[in-house]
């Protein structure tokens, strides 16, 4: 038996490949900066430890405590010479560790090693301060799962197990121990753990889990905050001890500072997201442009990505023309181009201008609405069409009292699909960041165009009739559920498909998608009224053609959005080109994105002309006829 390909596949098939291609090239070409920032952590963290534990040690001439500081001042010269970005610091850390081992300028050592942090910090790009603000009930949660038994359940280091260790588990409501640390200090503590104590390492836990029970530790020995505590940024709580905090804004706002996370502050955000963009553009000054780009898609993700809703509602052709700036700026910094240093500079003057900006554009908005009120039309009429061929088929064989059947399919399709847009909705709300939406729009612009170009291109209508009225002759002769059945199938998917693409659509204007979805319904209730009541004829051919059209076009419009969220986080890598920006359409000036939407908006066209080579088809016949 002769096996045929059938041509028509292509375009789908071109879509699949395409998209598997750019998540497979993303993921390769990820930044893989785990093993390399760790170890640049972990010096930092061992840094600190000596920094704040080294004159003590010396002060006591306790022997093991000396012992163990020279360990770690070992630890800290051989991490030195292999962490990257950390070479031109080493010499530091080897006289750090000179001095150590003589037990010798314990002040010295210590600003030495506080100065080394901040440098380190600096140059390799690690992250001193949590994206978000950390969840005190988180930290509180995970504390009494990971911490209690040795710390205590109130954090006095009087757990079941301290009896037993030595050195005792550190109380977190000493003066003595909490009041030179800062959250920052206790996070590195929590992932690296301490060398010499029973203190392990909780690299298991996440990122927010670390920083949650870094800040949670903070407040256990403080009072109940009775006020509004002032305007501290996030930076400034995880860096600063409680000394710190108290001597410049005063002892009694302490309790309220460690007790009250702030909210997402967008102007504080934007501020940092400059500081580090200048800091990169220091350190590419230095030859670094690796160092300098882990520090721009930090800033990016760290301080950009939580103000994005801020800068949407307020600047969007600021935020537009930033995340445009970021990946122009990340790009040249990967390529080594001289010219990086200056594409930083014009980057930081932008992030400047954004946090002042108030202008609100329109062009996403309306894109959205008109797109989310053709979907609804589109999609709505196809599922009219189907169930008005289910009652026609009743209607012929005098069947009418089961019509309700019919009704009740698909009512219950469509609230199925609300229910898949509400869950969808809630899921993704959270977390939705570039890398979600990237992969929604690739989601949402595959099922556009499966949709647009063989399973509903309605040139196929009168063979999905002949489909549906063959399958309703069964449900009659099966009873009463197979009838629903039917009926909910045929129209659950439509209504799936629309949950899908408008969940795509609202990332950006879930207002708009909204008015769009309500106005496509009133539009679509009105074309219903009309075929049914007044008998207008349609030219049902000439609209599902028009329709796949809109429904190609916005796939095309989808992809060039993903692949664009996906460089805006650094999965995939930006090659710009001279060419126009037009966001609303999804189309960036990027080498990437115009060719994948070139080939994607190519396809139909390419479907139709070799449509009549289909093998099986006779000469001149048309295919799906």
């Amino acid at each position: 038996m002769k096996t045929t390909f059938n041509i028509r596949y292509i375009p789908v098939l071109s879509l699949v490949a395409a998209i598997v291609t750019v998540l497979a090239v993303a993921f390769r070409g990820a930044p893989a900066q785990g093993g390399a920032a760790t170890e640049a952590q972990r010096l930092v963290a061992i840094l600190q430890y000596v920094g704040q534990d080294y004159p003590p040690a010396v002060a006591s001439n306790d022997s093991a405590e000396l012992a163990e500081q020279r360990s770690l001042a070992a630890d800290a010269v051989a991490l030195a010479g292999r962490a990257p970005g950390a070479a031109p610091f080493a010499s530091r850390v080897v006289s750090i560790g000179a001095r150590v081992g003589q037990g010798a300028d314990p002040a010295g050592v210590s600003a030495d090693c506080a100065s080394l942090v901040d440098d380190l910090v600096a140059a390799t790009g690690i992250a001193r301060t949590p994206a978000t603000a950390p969840d005190l009930a988180e930290g509180e949660r995970v504390f009494g799962k990971t911490c209690a038994t040795c710390h205590g359940a109130t954090g006095a280091g009087d757990g079941p197990a301290a009896a037993a260790l030595n050195p005792r588990p550190a109380s977190f409501r000493s003066s003595a121990v909490m009041e030179p640390l800062s959250p920052f200090r206790a996070y590195s503590a929590i992932r690296f753990g301490v060398k010499g104590t029973a203190m392990p390492s909780f690299e298991t836990l996440e990122e927010s889990q670390r920083w949650a029970l870094a800040f949670y530790v903070f407040s256990l020995r403080q009072p109940a905050c009775d006020h509004a505590p002032p305007r501290v940024s996030l930076d400034a709580l995880a860096n600063r001890s409680d000394a710190d905090l108290a001597e410049a804004f005063g002892a009694r706002e302490v309790p309220c500072l460690r007790r009250t996370m702030p909210e997402i502050d967008a102007p504080a955000l934007l501020a940092a997201a400059r500081a580090r963009v200048e800091e990169a553009a220091r350190v590419s000054a230095r030859g670094d442009e690796s160092g300098a780009e882990r520090i721009v898609l930090d800033a990016y993700l760290a301080d950009i990505e939580p103000a994005e809703p801020w800068l949407r509602a307020r600047a969007p052709e600021a935020l537009t023309q930033i995340e445009g700036s970021f990946t122009t700026t990340r790009a040249a910094l990967h390529a080594g181009d001289p010219g990086a240093r200056d594409d930083a500079v014009r980057l930081a003057a932008l992030i400047d201008r954004a946090a002042s900006a108030g202008a609100r554009a329109r062009t996403t908005k309306g894109s959205a609405f008109w797109l989310a009120l053709l979907v609804i039309v589109r999609e709505g009429f196809e599922a009219a069409v189907i169930v008005a061929a289910l009652l026609a088929v009743l209607k012929k064989r005098k069947q009418l009292s089961r019509a309700r059947l019919v009704h009740a399919g698909w009512t219950s399709a469509i609230a199925a699909g609300a229910v898949a847009f509400l869950l969808g909705h809630k899921a993704l709300a959270g977390a939705m960041n570039e890398k979600v939406e990237g992969c929604v729009a690739f989601v949402a612009a595959a099922m556009l165009l499966y949709a647009a170009l063989w399973i509903n291109a309605r040139a196929t209508t009168r063979r999905t009739m002949g489909d549906l009225r063959e399958r309703t002759s069964g449900a009659l002769a099966s009873g009463a559920f197979a009838l629903f059945a039917v009926s909910f199938l045929a129209v659950f998917r439509e209504s799936f498909e629309t949950a899908v693409f408008l969940e795509a659509l609202s990332i950006d204007a879930p207002s708009s998608v909204a008015w769009g979805a309500f106005a496509g319904a009133a539009l679509l209730l009105v074309l219903v009224m009309a075929v049914s009541s007044m008998g207008l004829r349609l030219p049902m051919q000439t609209l599902f053609k028009a329709s796949t059209v809109v429904l190609v076009a916005t796939a095309v419009v989808l992809v060039g959005q993903g692949i664009h969220a996906f460089q805006a986080v650094g999965l995939l890598q930006a090659h710009a080109i001279p060419f126009v920006r037009i966001d609303f359409l999804g189309i960036y000036p990027d080498r990437l994105g115009v060719l994948a939407q070139v080939a994607l908006a190519a396809a139909p066209l390419l479907w139709k002309a070799l449509g009549p080579s289909i093998p099986g088809l006779p000469s001149g016949a048309k295919p799906a006829e």
